[in-house]
């Protein structure tokens, strides 16, 4: 037996926010996305390098308040990339862990937690 990637899905509740935070803020690309008709709730397949996200407008695919990890291997250039881009929402810093990480915790605008992790090179 063996198991795939794993791809969350994040509930969102406004789709032009998602995008400001996931793709102008995070830098992430939207890869596809998918609606029944038009106006009707919106699901986005969003990505950044080996990283995929689901974000769905659906109320019933998932709840808001999500918390996850996201393994990152230039957590200092992402930070600064981030920090660069000035942002009046978010101004994230990095945490030294103490179960030996570094973590930088960003909060989207529908309350999900992404934790971009790297390990502390010993």
């Amino acid at each position: 037996m063996k198991f795939g990637k794993t791809i969350p899905t994040l509930r969102i509740f406004d789709e032009v926010k998602a995008r400001e935070f996931y793709v102008d803020f995070l830098g992430f690309t939207v890869d596809w996305e998918y609606r029944v008709e038009s106006g009707f709730p919106v699901f986005i397949q969003v990505s950044r390098d080996e990283c995929l996200l689901h974000l769905s407008e659906h109320h019933g695919g998932c709840s808001p308040g999500a918390t996850m990890r996201i393994e990152t291997r230039d957590l200092d250039a992402f930070h600064a990339e981030l920090t660069a881009k000035q942002s009046k929402y978010a101004r994230p810093g990095i945490e030294d862990m103490p179960w030996g990480t570094r973590d930088m915790s960003v909060i989207d605008p529908f309350g999900n937690t992404l934790i971009f992790t790297t390990a502390i090179s010993a």
